[in-house]
């Protein structure tokens, strides 16, 4: 299989990536851990030096040529990530530090004061911690009910069990998009329609889908959609929560302090309009920036044609896999993105993990803050292959060569 095809160059993309230039314990350096963390493009490191070198002020604030310029820059950037994702307005895009912040922006402002007790939350079997430990928060606090909605022996979201659950006590669902443990592809358009015909809102977390698909908020419905710079080959510490304008408008602050203010007295505040209500304190300027300039680097390569080279690798991975003795595959659903997680009989994921290593092979130990998903399918841990844009057929035979090593040391 030509990893060509497709018209897309992978050999130029890797020339893009500085990091893949050096060796790790003098081997090439095979990063599999797209899923945690992206690497950063030329174009990206370059965006966020150039700001620091050669653009920096503080933005919203000064009168003198660096702030505004910085300020119309920053503000461009929010206009391009609303445009990337089909939002209505770039009001509508919060900027926070990351899909986490989101989340608890959503659960302390939205649910405090529009949920009480007896209400529901839905959420998913497979949910990542940060979209689980926030919910148990509030529902500790308001007295709420939370729900679970199931998945099969395989991670196939099953949503008719998801509508059965649905009710008048259903307030809110918050859905992964993609699971980071498992790789599988919720049918989000279809649990959102379900969650509305009850009145109950969605938040989706994007984190996984965002890199890997084009997303368009009208078409989707979502309610909330939260998502982060640093898997999308962006800058660590940036994020956005996008919210409905109306939602938005009617929740009240989240943080106080500098920039979300309209006017202050000892004895009363008056704050912003959207977005900046949302966004108190000095923002991560470089981050902004160099966020966009990530959405600007995939653009430049267009979903459809990074969807089918990561697809080409999910299965030539998935069919290659298959000649490691005692794997077992965890997570194959129907759906699925460029995550492959798996047990092997011989060694623990964490001892995968280290022999991998020193072959300069990296991917993901652990439970993957997943550990509800671990514990459905009653292991302590899995190892995690993910693919991004810039991994080859080659990194799929080194790491299978890796797997016969580890069953060759613990045999």
């Amino acid at each position: 299989m030509d990893a060509k095809q497709h018209n897309y160059n992978i050999e130029e993309i890797r020339n893009e990536f500085p990091i893949f230039r050096q060796e790790i314990y003098g081997k090439p350096l095979t990063f599999l851990d797209s899923a945690a963390s992206a690497q950063k493009p030329q174009c990206v490191i370059d965006a966020v030096s150039d700001c620091y070198s050669n653009e920096y002020a503080n933005i919203h604030r000064g009168g003198y040529f660096l702030s505004q310029a910085l300020t119309a820059k920053y503000e461009e950037s929010r206009e391009k990530i609303a445009d990337h994702i089909g939002a209505k307005s770039s009001k509508e895009i919060i900027f926070v530090r990351g899909a986490t912040e989101a989340i608890n922006l959503v659960a302390q402002s939205w649910g405090r004061q529009n949920l009480s007790s007896g209400d529901e939350i839905i959420l998913s079997r497979m949910e990542h911690h940060s979209n689980i430990v926030p919910w148990q928060l509030l529902r500790d606090e308001k007295e709420l009910t939370i729900t679970v909605s199931p998945i099969d022996e395989r991670g196939n979201f099953l949503l008719e069990e998801y509508e059965a659950l649905l009710s008048e006590k259903t307030k809110l669902v918050a859905i992964t998009h993609i699971s980071n443990a498992i790789g599988t592809i919720t049918p989000i358009k279809e649990i959102i329609k379900l969650a509305h015909k009850v009145g109950a809102l969605v938040l989706v977390d994007g984190c996984q889908a965002l890199p890997h698909m084009a997303i368009n908020m009208v078409e989707l419905d979502a309610d909330f959609y939260v998502f982060s710079g640093h898997k999308m080959y962006g800058p660590t510490g940036v994020g956005v929560l996008y919210g409905k304008q109306e939602l938005l408008d009617a929740m009240p602050p989240y943080q106080g302090g500098g920039d979300m203010i309209r006017s202050v007295t000892f004895e009363k505040t008056t704050f912003n309009d959207l977005p900046h209500k949302f966004e108190a304190g000095t923002p991560h300027i470089t981050g902004g920036i160099g966020f966009a300039a990530a959405i600007d680097y995939v653009n430049s390569l267009g979903f459809d044609n990074i969807h089918n080279h990561e697809s080409m690798l999910l299965d030539y991975a998935l069919e290659k896999i298959k000649e490691v003795d005692g794997i077992e595959l965890r997570g194959r659903a129907d759906e699925m993105a460029g995550i492959i997680s798996f047990t092997m009989k011989a060694a623990h994921p964490h001892d995968i993990g280290t022999i991998l290593d020193q072959d300069g092979i990296a991917i993901r130990t652990g439970h993957h803050c997943a550990q509800p998903v671990m514990d459905f399918m009653d292991i302590p841990a899995t190892a995690r292959a993910s693919f991004g844009l810039y991994n080859t057929l080659g990194d799929v035979d080194r790491l299978i060569d890796g797997l016969h090593k580890v069953n060759r040391i613990f045999a």
